[in-house]
């Protein structure tokens, strides 16, 4: 069966850092964008941030600078470093993997906590 696993959430200062990892298994990683997604309390998911599986990278205009995704394909992994936190940042954190050519798929993560404190 496919999963998506994440860890690496937690509470954080605010201006501190935090990587996620997203362990993946069930699929063949290495031919899929995989990526990672947020969602806040009363707030829509949104994009975080994307890698393809050619290497290319996609940020949130808001986030770039910031955050930096990165994908180990011999671990079947992928991470997301998250740096200068700030108070709008806290949100479930959750990992995508999605590809379009056959055999396609669409899968998610269960998600992962981040918390900022001041």
């Amino acid at each position: 069966q496919v999963q998506l696993v994440e860890s690496g959430g937690g509470l954080v200062q605010s201006g501190g850092s935090l990587r996620l990892s997203c362990a993946a298994s069930g699929i063949f990683f290495s031919t899929y964008t995989v990526g990672w997604y947020r969602q806040a309390p009363g707030n829509q998911r949104e994009m975080v941030a994307q890698v393809t599986s050619g290497g290319a990278t996609n940020y949130a205009d808001s986030l770039k600078g910031r955050f930096t995704i990165s994908r180990d394909n011999a671990e079947d992994t992928v991470y997301l470093q998250m740096n200068n936190l700030k108070p709008e940042d806290p949100a479930v954190y959750y990992c995508n993997a999605d590809r379009i050519l056959a055999p396609r798929g669409t899968y998610w993560g269960r998600g992962t906590q981040v918390t900022v404190s001041s």
